[in-house]
């Protein structure tokens, strides 16, 4: 089966009886093993799942695992990523992006309170992760394809990373998938025919800003919406957990200030993943994906800092 950026392998495996399930092979040195050094940890896929079941969210079921060999059994959910149906369907993309937002804002809820000892209070988007993701663009987007920032140059990025890496860092924290977009979304159609999402890939889940997710949803790499079709979404969000008027405008000042932090970071992984991995599928997302924070630059022009940050990309992009 197609996998993703990682180098985890996933298998379709058909039985006798005419069904199937998913087999994930995780290499012996990937980073997912790495994550697991914490002496007798079960695996971060298997916890996380376990805390997501049990707080309402849906979720593949494990039939076995073996993790000792790199190698779990899965729950099919079928090749219906979010992504894949709207190919199919696009009709349905607002019911479906109402109902991922929807979704995400009860999972927080129900995950205001984690159980001590998880994993997810062990990791969190700190200033140190930000700032790294940020320098991640400079490495990747600009040093690797031979554009060497001056001195001036370089002391304007700085500031600027440092700057969204602080202010993000700042900010109160609480359960954040990650990568909570398009084709990390299963669509499952109910015995009414009605679609269900089930979520995937939240290996890596951690503490992070309450936009986080929003974020990835909405300024998908992979996906295109028009900007009253974000603030929409932006809106239900803010419905969803009764936010004031006053607290909608904040939840729209700090969506911007994350769109720029993860969609530089994103834009530099893809070339990363193409010169570190061999893979070159993201490479047509560079471009999109620098426009994204390009726009989110432009709605914080009234930030001296990232204005001069915006200014700079002009230059040597």
């Amino acid at each position: 089966m197609k996998g993703g950026a990682s180098t985890r392998r996933f298998f379709r495996v058909h039985l006798e009886d005419g069904s199937t399930l998913v087999a994930m092979f995780v290499p012996g040195k990937s980073q997912e093993i790495a994550k697991t050094s914490e002496e007798g940890r079960r695996w971060p896929f298997l916890e996380v799942r376990d805390l997501l079941a049990e707080r309402g969210v849906l979720v593949p079921r494990i039939l076995a695992e073996a993790c000792d060999d790199g190698l779990l059994l899965v729950e099919d959910l079928g090749d219906d990523t979010l992504a894949n149906y709207l190919t199919r369907r696009p009709e349905t993309r607002e019911a479906l992006y109402r109902a991922a937002v929807r979704d995400l804002a009860a999972a927080q809820r129900a995950l205001a309170e984690l159980p001590a000892g998880s994993i997810v209070r062990e990791r969190a988007f700190d200033r140190d992760l930000l700032r790294w993701e940020v320098d991640h663009f400079r490495e990747w987007r600009l040093s690797a394809h031979g554009i060497e920032l001056a001195p001036a140059d370089r002391e304007v990025f700085d500031r600027a990373a440092e700057h969204l890496a602080t202010t993000i860092a700042g900010w109160p924290r609480g359960f954040v998938h990650r990568d909570y977009q398009s084709r990390n979304l299963m669509v499952q159609e109910g015995a009414d025919g009605s679609p269900h999402l089930a979520w995937i890939d939240f290996q890596d889940a951690m503490l992070g800003p309450r936009v986080y997710d929003l974020v990835a949803l909405l300024t998908d790499s992979y996906q295109v919406f028009t900007r009253e079709f974000i603030e929409a979404r932006l809106d239900e969000y803010a419905a969803a957990l009764g936010l004031s008027s006053a607290e909608r405008q904040r939840i729209g000042r700090e969506f911007d200030l994350v769109t720029v932090q993860r969609k530089l970071k994103d834009a530099g992984r893809f070339v990363f993943i193409d010169r570190h991995n061999g893979n070159p599928d993201f490479l047509q997302f560079v471009e999109p994906t620098i426009g994204k924070a390009r726009a989110a630059l432009a709605r914080l022009h009234d930030d001296p800092i990232l204005a001069e940050l915006d200014a700079l990309l002009d230059r040597v992009l």
